[in-house]
């Protein structure tokens, strides 16, 4: 059973950054196609970001296109997300998920594994 702990959100002002970790429980991690999603209240969890175990292919949600930054280093088993021009509808709480097939957007019924999330949130 793999364990995924997000760390790094919080609150920040339109135009600022952060960066958003996900540490996994194991070696097996480098396998894994890993995400980034995010849940606003109210919403639905939506795909922001997916990266193939490798880090060779990458995808982005057109919303975060130019502004966010997925990237993983297997030798640490963490994945990240560089958030940048950060806007207030970017306000949600963000998870990481892993281990599904990678072919660029992913519905939230594929990953096997989730984190606990971690709140995002983007003052005007």
């Amino acid at each position: 059973q793999v364990q995924l702990v997000e760390s790094g959100g919080g609150l920040v002002q339109a135009g600022g950054s952060l960066r958003l970790s996900c540490a996994a429980s194991e070696g097996t991690f480098s396998s894994y196609a890993m995400a980034w999603f995010r849940q606003a209240p109210g919403k639905e969890r939506d795909v922001v970001a997916a990266i193939s175990w490798s880090g060779a292919r990458r995808y982005y949600a057109d919303s975060v296109k130019g502004r966010f930054t997925i990237s993983r280093d297997n030798a640490k088993n963490t994945m990240y997300l560089q958030m940048n021009s950060l806007k207030p509808e970017d306000t949600a709480v963000y998870y990481c998920a892993a281990d599904f097939v990678y072919g660029g957007s992913v519905n939230s019924d594929y990953p096997h594994y989730w984190g606990q999330g971690t709140q995002v949130t983007v003052s005007s």
